[in-house]
Order: C-alpha cells, then structure tokens, then sequence
C-alpha cells in the first residue's frame, strides 16, 4: 500500500484556509502569476508583508514559459542602443545564476560568419557586451577559425565560411523557474494560489481599490479579499484589468506573438548554441541545446488579439525552417519536429504607435492610476526580480506600507544547491531530486518509468500535485516536467497515464480523469505541427481511453 507523501503548506486547502483566516486586509494582492508576479510576490512577502497571489490558470501558463530559455543581456538590445537596458539584464543575469544554480547556466554562443566583416564587427561588439557585464562574466569572447567551427559543430554549413565568433551568455528553464519562485515565495509566508479567476476590483467611496473578488475556479466559490495594494501584474492580459478598472482606459500594450521549433538534437550535433544575427525579417535567431533536444527561435508576429493557447502560423513555421537552410548541411523539415510552442510578449506602446513590434523596447514600465491600482508589464524574463523590487517600492509608497529593503538580490530559490548536477535528468529539481529519491524509496511502486524517451517516472507526477502544486495533466506535462514542449506525441501518449495518478493522488473519480485527458488532447494538438494529426492522434487516444 502507498505511504502518502507528507502534506506542507504547499497543500491548496492549506492555502485556501490562510485566505479565508489569516488577514482582514492584505498588505499587497497581486493579480497575475507569471514570471512578473511571482517576482513581485517574493519580493513582497520576502520584506515581510503580507502578500496573496491570484493566477487565473497555472503560474507561468501563459508567456512565461513559452521564452527562448535565455537568461541574457540582449545582445539586440546592445545593437539598438538601449545600452541601460543592457546593463541592468547583465547584472540581473548574474544573480539569475547565483540564486538558483540549479535551474540557471552559463552557456557557449558561436555566430558563424560567411562574409569576411562579420567575425570583426559582431566580435567587437561582443567584447563590449563581455566588458558591460563586468563581476557578472560568464566567459570571453574570441575569434574563431574556420578549421575550430566546424569540430565544434559539425552540422554547419561550410560553404563560404570564414570563422566565427564564440561568447557566453545564461541558459535557464522558464517554467520550472517560476513554480521554485512560487515555493520560495510561500515558504516566506506568502498565499498564492493557481486557478483563482479576479472577475473585479472592490472600490471605496473615494473610488480607491481596495480588493477583489475572486472565485476558485476548481471549487465554484467566492472570496472577497481586502487589500492596502493591488497590483496588476497580467502579462498580455494587463489591459484587461485596466478595463476592468477604468472602461474608458487606454491600451498601454501591443502584442506580438513568437513561436520556437523543437528539433531532434541532432540537427545541430553540438553542445553549443547556435545564433544567427540577422534574420531576414532583421532579428535574431537562436538554436539552443535543451533537455536534450534542439530549440530554435523566435519569430515576431504583430496580433489584434490574446489567448491563453495561441497558435503557430504556418508561415512562422515556415520561416524558421527557410532561415535553417541557410546554415545547416541537414536541413529539418515539418515531419522532424517534436513540438512547437508559442508565446506571446507584452510590449508596453512607445508615443509612436506605428513602430514594429521588434523596435518597441523590453524595458518595463510601471503605471499607476487614479484609483490607484498599480500595473507593471513589459521587460523580460531577466529583469523580473528588478522589476519585482521597483514594484513593491511603489506599492510601499502607494499603500504607505512599513517595511524593510528589498532582499532578493541574495535571497536563495527554492531547489537552491551548491552543486547541481546539470548531466542527471533531474538536474532541474536541484536540492529536491533527493527527497524525490527517497519519495521512491519508500513508495516502489511509484518507481517505474512513464515514457521510453524520457526519464521520468511516477514519483514526479506525485511530487508534483503534492509539493509543487499541479492541479492539471497540462500543469505536468508542460510546465513541471517540459514534455509538452518537447515532444507532443510523446506528451499525448502520456495524457491518460498521469491523469490516472493525478487522479488516485488528487481523490478524483474516472469521469474527472477523462475529462483531463479530453482536454489536454485538445491542447496538444497545437504543439504539432499538423493540426490534423493532432484531431487523429486525439481520436485514437480517445478510443483507447473508452
């Protein structure tokens, strides 16, 4: 018989329970539980205050984990001339990688160069880029031979090659970043709880907001929370609760949609990335080693509207493969790739709304109005904590809140070790593979494997609804183990499997089982790049399931 796993205070009744008995009136609520507000919860609750967190679907459903897995500068932003913005990412980068080692890494870039300027002019330019970084260097850039390119990556195309440029910059994963940001922020004492819908805002007499009003989307119930700060921080969705708060608003962002391949590793037959610096479209293109397969990206779509599941356009497929064929001796087509995953980013509008979306500026930008409700959006994934701490600064202001300095430029990550072990499978889990280990250890019948291309087994379906608060089959296979990004077949086979265990985990009957494994078919399919082998793929799955 299964011992089961001990509950903590990761546990969502527990959670439900300290919004209902902890506090009348909140110090900050935050709407949003991307990479921004989590950010901005853990710098909140890291200071002392008391801190909720609403996140409408999962934490980082939407863009946050759908980015390149770069913790990086912006070699482009350098190119632009947003030179603070550049310096103020390089250092962030650097804390990245001192904070949570487990999940962030120092990686090579090579920029192979076909025209006899190109090694000079993006070798000075990264010689800059290695300087602005100062304590914070990941390593030197230098010149590369012809002869030194090609051992290095086997795969490139030769033809007219005259060398290159080698540079380092940071690696991390998105998601699994975001649920340690999570768990850290609870164990400081904040609330943050996935699947709870503000439908809202609570105003006084005097039209300040005050709170929200919630419902938890699992359960169908009702909260209203008090609160001195609300912050909206919704990604692409910011407008949405600016609507909510003012009708007449205007739109403070444009979206733009990127997506990314992911390709067999073999493709590339390196270690290192590969960055082309000049699309045709004038970006920068990225093929990235990750978990073991190659992920190549991104492209930028203007877009009228947002979804929490956009879709890939076939001439955004398209342009990724064409822009390989330039630079690959084997060329991938549609049938190599596993999956493919788009984001969208929330660029804040400049005065001049007609400039594209790939000139408008990463920075972040921070808005209250007059009910004062504060908005941060925009930057990126390796500003977050910087941005998280201009936040909260506000909010003291706003809410005239009594607490000390920001602490997260030293504070640990959950999953912190000394010693990460980026060769073992569950590298990414840090401190917690060993309680994983013992999980199986003393449950060995959670110790068989779910899939024969990866590694994972049951005991991480388990550890995720326990202790890192999955509530999902999508909340598992896309964001706590990362199949979904990188094989959506594989991710299909698996549905019905998890649902089974998430399901005796989770106390859910056969009818709440299926129903996980209807839907998160009907998500997958989009991560394939032929949506009618997705529609057969689901009927067969289906079919076995009845």
């Amino acid at each position: 018989m299964k011992k089961e796993p001990k509950k903590t205070f990761f546990d969502r009744n527990h959670l439900l329970h300290k919004i209902e008995t902890e506090h009348q009136i909140w110090d900050v609520l935050i709407i949003g539980g991307g990479a921004t507000g989590l950010g901005v919860a853990l710098d909140a609750s890291s200071r002392g205050l008391s801190t909720v967190l609403f996140e409408q679907s999962d934490f980082a459903k939407g863009t946050s984990s759908r980015s390149t897995k770069l913790a990086h500068g912006g070699v482009r932003y350098l190119a632009q001339g947003n030179i603070k913005l550049v310096f103020e990412a390089l250092r962030e980068r650097g804390l990245m990688l001192k904070n949570a080692p487990h999940l962030v890494s120092s990686l090579s870039f090579i920029i192979p160069s076909y025209r006899w300027w190109e090694k000079y002019f993006y070798g000075i330019g990264l010689k800059i880029y290695d300087w602005m970084a100062q304590k914070f260097r990941m390593g030197n850039t230098s010149l590369l031979k012809r002869k030194t390119i090609l051992g290095q990556m086997s795969n490139l195309n030769p033809n007219r090659l005259n060398g290159g440029v080698q540079y380092y910059d940071g690696q991390f994963d998105d998601a699994r970043l975001a649920i340690n940001l999570a768990q850290t922020s609870i164990e400081q004492g904040g609330v943050l709880l996935n699947y709870m819908k503000v439908n809202q805002l609570k105003k006084d007499k005097e039209g300040k907001v005050t709170g929200v009003e919630v419902i938890d989307l699992e359960k169908g119930k009702t909260y209203h929370i008090q609160a001195k700060v609300v912050i909206n921080a919704t990604g692409v969705f910011v407008d949405d609760i600016l609507k909510m708060d003012n009708p007449d608003a205007n739109a403070l962002l444009k979206v733009s949609q990127g997506i990314h391949l992911v390709l067999p590793q073999s493709f590339l037959k390196s270690k290192h990335a590969l960055m082309i610096p000049s699309t045709s479209d004038g970006r920068v293109l990225f093929a990235v080693p990750w978990h073991g397969h190659l992920l190549v990206g991104t492209t930028d779509t203007p877009l009228d509207r947002h979804q929490l599941e956009p879709k890939p356009l076939k001439e955004e497929i398209n342009f990724i493969l064409e822009t390989l064929k330039d630079y690959l001796k084997e060329v991938p087509t549609e049938k190599d790739v596993l999956s493919v995953f788009v984001g969208l980013r929330p660029l804040v509008l400049p005065e001049n709304k007609e400039v594209g979306t790939k000139e408008i500026s990463r920075d972040h930008k921070l808005k209250v109005t007059a009910s004062k409700l504060i908005t941060i959006t925009g930057g990126k994934w390796t500003t977050y904590r910087k941005m998280a701490e201009d936040t909260v600064d506000q909010a003291i202001l706003v809410g005239g809140l009594s607490t000390g300095p920001c602490q997260t430029q030293t504070l640990k990550i959950h999953g912190y070790s000394n010693s990460p072990d980026k060769d073992e499978a569950f590298g990414f889990y840090g401190a917690d593979a060993k309680r994983i280990v013992q999980l199986k250890r003393e449950n060995p019948d959670l110790d068989y494997p779910l899939h024969p291309h990866f590694p994972f087994t049951a005991a991480e379906v388990v550890w995720a609804v326990h202790y890192e608060m999955a509530r999902t089959v999508d909340d598992v296979l896309a964001r706590r183990l990362r199949i979904l990004f990188l094989n959506a077949r594989a991710a299909m086979e698996l549905a019905p499997t998890v649902a089974a265990i998430m399901a005796e985990e989770m106390d859910k009957d056969q009818d709440w089982a299926d129903r996980q494994t209807k839907d998160f078919l009907n998500i997958a399919k989009n991560y394939l790049v032929d949506p009618i082998l997705g529609d057969v793929l689901i009927s067969m799955r289906l079919q076995k399931v009845e």
